[in-house]
């Protein structure tokens, strides 16, 4: 189940919040292989990590999962964010460059039909960019962070995915080696953390990073979409209901005419 968008922005209005920003910014940082003018959507809630990539972007959009909220983004500028469904993107075919999910595929309720769709809306040799919860941190289990949140994922399980969903994974990071606590002592030990779980303790860090590239050298396979969802508006205003005199009436015949 998708955490609330309410939940999300307070989670990061925090300095533990801020704190995993910057972990998972600089690991994100470290796969990401700069294109020029390229057509850039972050799904889930990526807003947090947007902004350091599409000032060189020809356009950014963010769209956001229906179960957990949308948001106006970015501040004071045009909206560039959508509610969506992960499965059915509102988006052609190959029509973006790069894909960027974070608090997303742990909470997708089939991980190979969003699979699927980001593979036809990437263009040819597109590339994917995840960050997931790991399922040996400590930060998966618990429930009080964003990463607590939903199915968590080991290396294996994220390239077993990938691998039949027709993605390539190319290249790996790590982040959040700092224990999930609010404390000041934490959070003033976060980069020492940091710097000692990225060199000894890469495979117990709380979220793993992995960038794939798409296949197009393969057939795709024609399934049946399990998930067929529609939007229904909350406040979807009835109308009143009218009646027309005479509009019940029925024409009869000539002869079958009452007197």
């Amino acid at each position: 189940m998708h955490m609330d968008i309410v939940d999300l922005r307070q989670f990061y209005a925090t300095p533990l919040g801020q704190l995993a920003r910057r972990s998972l910014e600089q690991s994100i940082g470290s796969v990401w292989q700069p294109l020029t003018n390229e057509r850039l959507v972050g799904l889930g809630y990526a807003t947090p990590y947007l902004d350091r990539f599409r000032a060189d972007t020809e356009r950014t959009l963010a769209f956001m999962p229906a179960a957990q909220g949308a948001v106006s983004w970015p501040h004071a500028e045009p909206n560039a964010a959508a509610l969506v469904f992960d499965e059915d993107l509102p988006l052609p075919d190959s029509s973006i460059d790069r894909l960027l999910m974070v608090h997303a595929l742990e909470h997708c309720e089939n991980a190979d039909e969003t699979m699927n769709e980001i593979w036809r809306v990437l263009s040819p040799g597109g590339r994917l960019v995840i960050a997931v919860p790991n399922r040996r941190g400590v930060w998966a289990r618990v429930e009080q962070t964003p990463f607590g949140s939903g199915r968590p994922y080991s290396g294996g399980q994220l390239v077993k995915l990938l691998r039949q969903n027709m993605f390539t994974p190319t290249a790996w990071s790590d982040a959040l080696h700092f224990p999930p606590s609010r404390s000041k002592l934490t959070t003033g030990l976060a980069g020492s953390f940091e710097r000692i779980g990225r060199k000894f303790a890469p495979a117990f860090a709380g979220a793993i990073v992995v960038e794939a590239t798409k296949q197009v050298y393969q057939g795709l396979p024609v399934k049946e979409r399990k998930s067929k969802r529609v939007f229904v508006p909350v406040l979807a205003p009835q109308g009143a209901a009218r009646s027309h005199k005479g509009q019940n009436e029925r024409a009869l015949p000539t002869g079958d005419r009452l007197a």
